[in-house]
């Protein structure tokens, strides 16, 4: 079993105040707040098991015009492509193979109607696949989001609902990822966004900490501790509205394919593999 050390407050680093440089040149200066761990999955378990029920949700199938994107991947709840590696790791696996029409496999989970959090650190460790045309993703979404509309009610729908995209990198670029929003006015190729690029390092090579410390107000975007985008309503284009003072879920997946990847080449090597060390929420 791991063990955390400080439950009760975040690193002493983000207890100071002072400026860091990023790769990009640009200085920021690191928030001074204090956070309480809340909610965490460290995914303990036995080998092949399914992530924790009580907290996630498998989304399956090829979804609506490839979920919104011209995605490839058909996502299971097989642990082929989700399951627990007995050493505290989750594993989510894109994997090339004929399935329910789609010529690739992989899987998403998510904590809608389990875990939603309004505001606070919301940070996962861990290590991204490497090839052309594959999207990993650590991600979040508008717990009000539906995404069947119901005659009875009025539905809210993305990008109203709003989202909060804390990592997503393409896999043929392992050294650059990026931290986005979207809302309505500023979604899809319109998000607003930044990259965070390693000097002399790949994402897919060892474990790194994504984060964003978020509030009424502001969004903050983290690599490692290193905070390297703050954005706030004042950050949207003109006319734009804040979508982000309600409570939103946690998203874990890979895709395959897709517009903003591109999709596999003759260079492409599958099966690759998102491993995840933990999920944790401060507030």
């Amino acid at each position: 079993m791991k063990t955390i050390k400080n439950q009760l407050f975040k690193n002493l680093t983000l207890l100071l105040s002072l400026s860091i440089a990023i790769s990009c040149g640009e200085t920021v200066e690191l928030p001074n707040r204090q956070y309480e761990l809340v909610w965490e999955d460290n995914f303990d378990g036995t080998t092949g098991d399914s992530p924790n029920a009580a907290n996630w949700d498998f989304e399956t199938g090829t979804g609506i015009n490839g979920w919104g994107n011209q995605e490839l991947q058909n996502y299971t709840n097989r642990p082929e492509n989700v399951s627990l590696d007995g050493k505290g790791n989750l594993i989510i696996t894109a994997i090339q193979e004929s399935f329910g029409g789609s010529n690739y496999t992989s899987g998403r989970i998510i904590t809608k109607d389990k875990q939603e959090f309004q505001y606070g650190r919301i940070e996962a460790r861990l290590k991204t696949p490497f090839s052309q045309g594959l999207w990993p993703a650590f991600w979040m979404l508008g717990a009000d989001i539906e995404t069947v509309p119901d005659n009875d009610e009025t539905t809210v729908v993305w990008p109203q609902a709003g989202e909060i995209d804390i990592m997503e990198l393409r896999g043929q670029e392992p050294s650059t990822i990026a931290g986005s929003i979207h809302g309505p006015g500023y979604s899809g190729g319109n998000a607003v966004s930044s990259d965070f690029i390693l000097d002399d390092a790949r994402f897919d090579t060892e474990f790194h900490v994504f984060a964003v410390e978020w509030g009424p107000d502001f969004i903050d975007f983290f690599v490692d501790d290193q905070l390297y985008q703050q954005l706030t309503p004042e950050s949207l284009p003109e006319g734009s509205e804040w979508v982000f003072n309600k409570e939103f879920f946690i998203l874990l997946n890979v895709a395959v394919g897709g517009n903003y990847v591109g999709n596999p080449n003759d260079n492409s090597r599958f099966p690759q593999t998102m491993t995840v060390d933990y999920v944790r929420v401060y507030q």
